[in-house]
């Protein structure tokens, strides 16, 4: 086995990245995150292996894998964090780290979803938006439960109401199933003015039933996204979202997931980061 100049044996961490959808590595806001904490990681001397639960078909659990498989620890992200399996190695007493999710003795790291969601809503009513309506994500998260609750929040705190049906279920970076919920929307007799989306990615299906319906943004309808990644931003006209720290995130992360490691018995409250407002040109100016 290889050492380092200290004459130290490289840490192996391990990563479980279970994303759904065609992408894989390609998604645009995940691969932020990831790239940061191959970064921190190789800072410090360290390798990184995917797993990957049941390869040859074996029936081999996560747990199985990680301890077969030479990792010191592993971080999981984008993952069914309510799956027995990710429940079981959480509870396992192995080295974990999570992204965007919290468990019970688990260090994690997540943005500040309810700040994100109070950003974007309370800027459309400050543009005068009183009808606005959510297409979410997916209810199996701690993440997409914060931003409905906080909706729900600040729309109470300004009394403004909130039709069942102005909250509809989506899946994160799923355009089609966007395309169809802001369809749905856009079609009530009394539509709402404005669209918070599940994630940037959604806006390219918003789009698309906004031209189906010969429709123009901002104009008859406005949009907010939520993570702020790059590509979506070169769109016309420009999201208005919120920027989520992928960066730090990623490079925490993996900090932590290191330090767990070499101090098993360390003790980490759940590291929040800060988001960031990006103002667009996708929510109109209904007082002007």
């Amino acid at each position: 086995m290889s050492t380092d100049m200290n004459g130290k044996k490289p840490r192996n961490l391990g990563i479980i990245y279970a994303e759904e959808s065609s992408r894989g590595l390609a998604h645009p806001f995940f691969i932020l995150i990831l790239d940061a904490f191959k970064q921190e990681a190789e800072a410090h001397g360290c390798n990184i292996t995917f797993i990957h639960r049941n390869v040859a078909g074996d029936g081999t659990s996560y747990l199985d894998r990680v301890t077969s498989s030479g990792v010191d620890g592993v971080c999981m992200v984008c993952v069914d964090f309510e799956s027995p399996e990710i429940l079981e190695l959480a509870e396992s007493g192995f080295p974990c780290v999570t992204v965007d999710h919290i468990f019970r003795r688990v260090p994690a790291v997540l943005s500040d979803n309810e700040t994100g969601v109070q950003k974007l809503v309370e800027y459309a009513i400050g543009r005068g938006h009183r009808r606005i309506a959510f297409v979410h994500g997916h209810n199996n998260s701690i993440v997409t439960r914060a931003r409905i609750k906080q909706f729900r929040n600040v729309m109470d705190y300004y009394s403004l109401p909130i039709p069942d049906e102005f909250i509809r279920e989506g899946l994160y970076d799923n355009i089609a199933l966007t395309r169809k919920e802001v369809l749905a929307l856009l079609q009530m007799p009394d539509r709402p003015s404005c669209i918070l989306l599940p994630d940037d990615i959604a806006y390219l299906g918003a789009l698309d039933a906004v031209h189906e319906l010969d429709l123009r943004v901002p104009w008859d309808i406005s949009f907010a996204g939520y993570d702020g990644i790059p590509f979506t931003q070169t769109l016309s006209p420009k999201l208005t979202t919120v920027r989520q720290s992928t960066d730090k995130m990623g490079k925490e992360a993996a900090s932590r997931l290191i330090k767990l490691i070499e101090q098993p018995k360390s003790k980490f409250m759940p590291c929040i980061f800060p988001v960031e407002l990006m103002e667009g040109e996708t929510i109109a100016d209904l007082k002007q």
